[in-house]
């Protein structure tokens, strides 16, 4: 069974949606949403080079999961529940490789271009990786092919992407109860995409926020502070070549100039910021001190 790829048909609607963005921002003023337009120009350029690298690399994952599919355990074809199965298991799968792309370096130096820019708009939705399927980010959703037919999961996992797109905004605010206790939403994704300490590491729902919940990375949206956006050492470029490819420089260097083989594997998969002799400083380490610090100004 061929079935159509959900982003194709989506991006008419990505363009409608960033219009229509754009032209509230304008009409209700700043605080409604914020565009720079070379960073939204960095992050199209971002989504248009995504889509050229998973023609020229996508063959790696498909024919990995048409192998794995070779030894499927279970042949429930396209009933209804084994689609509601997949939506469920494939987004479990997701929250388990975001949450190794923040804790690992080396999935993050695919992953850390979609956070580097300093704003949130729909445009970031598009600022997306170059180097994802060279870096085997989809090993994570490997297992499904076992249990799943491959349309289906290859359909699945294209819509949970594009679900994602819609809350990269801060037009829109908490959403009823009920849907933010269930599902990811703008409020819960600007967590995920901000700096402040207590935000980082947090919030990696794909569609559902119920992992989180159950996992304690679970962090609700601040209303007593404004968020900043970007990562802990923000960019000074526009390039997107050097955005698509500066962690990966930086990871080389790092290995190169390790004094050890041990640090040499601790900076490929420890978490990003860690360092052979701490002079850095990780995700853990700043909340951390933002905490100790919150604690001493309440005594």
């Amino acid at each position: 069974m061929q079935l159509p790829d959900p982003v194709q048909l989506a991006i008419p609607v990505f363009v409608v949606m960033i219009v229509a963005e754009i032209v509230w921002i304008r009409m209700r003023g700043p605080a409604a949403g914020r565009y720079e337009w070379r960073d939204a120009a960095t992050s199209i350029s971002m989504g248009f080079g995504s889509l050229v690298a998973g023609i020229l690399t996508g063959g790696i994952y498909v024919v990995s999961a048409l192998a794995i599919s070779e030894f499927r355990i279970a042949e429930w074809g396209f009933v209804w529940w084994a689609w509601a199965l997949c939506v469920l298991i494939d987004d479990f799968a997701y929250y388990l490789f975001h949450r190794s792309a923040h804790r690992v370096r080396w999935f993050w130096a695919s992953h850390v271009i979609h956070h580097s820019s300093r704003h949130y708009n729909l445009t970031t939705a598009l600022r997306q990786t170059w180097t994802g399927t060279l870096s085997f980010s989809f090993i994570f959703r490997l297992p499904l092919f076992l249990v799943f037919e491959p349309a289906m999961v290859f359909f699945v996992s294209a819509a949970n992407l594009v679900y994602q797109f819609w809350i990269h905004t801060e037009t829109i605010g908490r959403m009823p109860r009920w849907f933010e206790a269930v599902m990811n939403t703008p409020s819960h994704h600007r967590v995920h995409h901000a700096t402040n300490p207590q935000c980082l590491d947090r919030n990696y729902a794909g569609m559902f926020i119920i992992w989180d919940r159950l996992f304690g990375t679970f962090t609700p949206e601040p209303q007593d502070e404004r968020l900043s956006y970007g990562i802990v050492k923000n960019l000074d470029t526009f390039n997107p070549l050097r955005v698509a490819t500066h962690e990966w420089a930086g990871v080389a260097a790092d290995v190169w100039h390790a004094p050890d083989w041990r640090s040499r594997w601790y900076y490929l998969t420890a978490p990003p910021g860690w360092s052979h002799d701490g002079s850095r400083e990780t995700s853990d380490s700043i909340r951390a001190r933002w905490a100790a610090s919150r604690r001493a100004n309440a005594s």
